[in-house]
């Protein structure tokens, strides 16, 4: 059975509300990697020097990564010579099949949840980036679910972010937890943690700073939320999660290194994927950091924040050429 065939079987289990918002969400990376890689075998035919640098320079486009982009050329020369392929048309299932291995690493994209009492999932990342929206939209989704859920918001410098998280709050029916604008953040966490332990709920949302407006290291400031939280519930936070914007492609990399390395980041949450050409950010992040996506935002609407899955992501990427071959399995049948 062919890899393409294996991967639509593998994606049949899966919701077709699920698979559309993926496809749709990344029809401009599609459009900018895929059919270039199509174009570019169509072209060239054989594979030599020349079509490997080709091939570089498109997932370099796709901001794949540099490091990544060497690791991939380089695995697939190793295929081409092991299994003696020679025409390039036989060589878009073995990129796929190696793209999704990049990306699965040890696949743990599921939110982390507490057993039992409530989940908190902080969420760091500098301002911009998406991060209120984010909250709102994973609000919703954990509603959805017949969860109970609280907002907290942390982010107490940045102007009108109290706001926004409070608009958030009322469009999907949620309380947000707020001091004044300019308060300590670590407070408005103290308070928020209080009141979701005397409402019961399932899940605190909280929202932390970009950026500080005074000297404060903003990695003290994110330790000193991290201490009030564990001092009243020792588990917590279950999740800190990095939202990125994926439309910055290597700069969110960068970001994610700076964050990743000192925050205590758990996951990633890649924002705004549907609006950018180089979704291959999510490749080269999740193959240099050994931080898993957990989160991915296709689109505006509220549904469109979805669990990252590395199948429905090469498979909406590659839907084209799944149809394709489905086109021409159906036309030999009939004759």
């Amino acid at each position: 059975m062919s890899f393409f065939k294996k991967l639509k079987e593998s994606i049949a289990s899966k919701t077709e509300a699920v698979t559309n918002i993926f496809k749709e969400g990344l029809s401009k990376t599609r459009t900018a990697f895929v059919e270039k890689v199509e174009e570019l075998i169509t072209r060239r035919k054989k594979i030599d020097e020349q079509f490997y640098e080709e091939l570089e320079e498109i997932l370099i486009g796709a901001d794949v990564g540099v490091n990544t982009v060497m690791q991939l050329i380089e695995d697939l020369r190793v295929e081409v010579k092991k299994r003696k392929i020679e025409d390039a048309a036989d060589l878009q299932p073995i990129l796929s099949e190696k793209l999704i291995q990049l990306m699965k690493g040890d696949d743990q994209s599921g939110l982390r949840m507490a057993s039992s009492g409530i989940t908190v999932i902080l969420f760091v990342g500098v301002n911009g980036v998406g991060k209120t929206t984010t909250i709102g939209k994973l609000a919703h989704k954990f509603k959805s679910e017949g969860k109970s859920v609280l907002m907290a918001a942390g982010d107490t410098f940045r102007a009108g972010a109290i706001e926004q998280l409070e608009v958030w709050g009322q469009r999907v029916g949620v309380d947000v937890i707020k001091q004044q604008s300019g308060s300590d953040p670590a407070a408005v966490m103290y308070d928020a943690v209080q009141a979701a332990k005397q409402r019961g709920v399932d899940v605190l949302l909280c929202d932390t700073a970009g950026r500080l407006q005074n000297k404060t290291n903003l990695m003290e400031e994110l330790n000193k939320i991290f201490r009030v939280i564990r001092r009243e519930l020792p588990d917590a936070p279950h999740e800190v999660l990095l939202v990125l914007d994926a439309t910055t492609g290597q700069n969110a990399l960068s970001q994610a290194k700076l964050f990743g390395e000192k925050s205590g980041v758990t996951g990633l949450v890649l924002t705004k994927l549907d609006g950018t050409a180089k979704g291959g950010i999510v490749i080269a992040i999740r193959n240099e950091l050994s931080l898993p996506v957990k989160l991915v935002g296709l689109g505006e609407k509220m549904g469109d924040l979805q669990q990252f899955d590395s199948e429905q992501f090469i498979h909406a990427l590659f839907a084209g050429l799944i149809q394709r071959e489905d086109d021409s399995d159906e036309s030999k049948t009939a004759e």
